[in-house]
């Protein structure tokens, strides 16, 4: 048995390599960038986010959303972490990013390594390190990060408004923009898989339960017993209520979101969409049948290959000393 489990970890490493052996260095990023200037720089991280995560494991979704959120805007270089200021809204306060949490454990991070190795590791490379780590953390699959990102100095609210992929989405919208940032139709189905952890707000869904056509229906898409039992819990003008994504294993990274999207029960209508198309609804399909059989493998390549969306490195952005203001 012991072998048996070794196997597919040793697979999924191996695949990694491969993948990143084709990537590094393509961004001007590559494995162990802070090896000779902070050695202990992943290391930090990891403990770091630990303290946080052992003690409320519902962080590590919000975290990985945070990510993602600013990897899609301008690219990932740590604008979405950057307040607003007197004579500019950021994209931490555009609408879609209001209910990220998880800012004070990336200011901790930073902290932590600025206190052993200041003004070295960029903010940018903190997100996409404790991503990773937050993942791993519950259950998920670990992949190798290439650092050498460097941050931002601009983030426009209304930017993420308009550019951020929508829980209200269709699949023509979706994979335009997927597509826009260099991920494919596969990137789509695979990195959706990260709505296995975490939650939605009854506001969110309240169009879907309530008035979908503008009729007073309920979106057709959606399991009328799944529907049913959102209603029990988002009452209309509900803005409070949170739903679990994943009901029964939320908090535990799985491949469970494909089975629930193929019973036609996921939470969004941008879940719903995947099953509009043939390959990501092939790509559902597959997972459910197979428990998940690839989708390791494929979010760790999903997730190495979002990293590099944008990136700033070598004299390009700078260093942020704070992650919430540019220098």
């Amino acid at each position: 048995m012991a072998v048996q489990k070794l196997f597919p970890v040793l697979f999924l490493q191996l695949a990694l390599a491969f993948l990143l052996a084709g990537l590094t260095n393509a961004g001007g990023l590559q494995l162990g960038f802070y090896q000779g200037a902070c050695p202990d720089a992943e290391l930090i991280v990891h403990q770091t986010l630990y303290r946080y995560i052992s003690r409320d494991p519902t962080l590590a979704a919000p975290l990985l959303r945070m990510h993602f959120h600013d990897c899609f805007i301008r690219g990932c270089e740590g604008s979405v972490l950057l307040s607003s200021t007197k004579n500019n809204q950021a994209e931490k306060d555009a609408i879609p990013n209001k209910t990220l949490r998880g800012f004070n454990v990336i200011d901790a991070v930073k902290s932590a390594l600025e206190k052993k190795c200041p003004g070295v590791v960029s903010c940018a490379d903190i997100l996409a390190l404790v991503a990773r780590d937050a993942v791993l953390m519950i259950g998920g699959p670990r992949w190798d990060v290439p650092t050498g990102r460097r941050d931002g100095r601009v983030s426009i609210a209304n930017e993420a408004l308009f550019n951020l992929p929508s829980p209200f989405a269709n699949i023509t919208v979706l994979k335009q923009q997927f597509a826009a940032t260099g991920l494919s139709v596969k990137d789509l189905a695979v990195l959706s898989g990260g709505h296995t952890i975490g939650i939605g707000h009854c506001t969110i869904i309240s169009n879907r339960l309530y008035n979908f056509t503008g009729k007073g229906d309920t979106d057709p898409s959606l399991d009328p017993r799944y529907a049913a039992q959102l209603k029990n819990k988002c009452k209309p003008g509900n803005s409070n209520t949170v739903v679990e994504m994943d009901p029964g294993s939320f908090k535990s990274f799985d491949e469970d979101y494909y089975n629930i999207v193929a019973k036609r029960r996921g939470l969004f209508r941008s879940d719903a969409a995947l099953l509009d198309d043939a390959e990501t609804r092939g790509y559902v399909k597959f997972q459910s049948m197979t428990q998940g059989s690839t989708f390791a493998q494929d979010f760790a390549e999903s997730m190495v290959k979002m990293g590099y969306i944008g990136v700033l490195t070598g004299e390009q952005g700078e260093i942020r000393k704070h992650c919430a203001v540019v220098n």
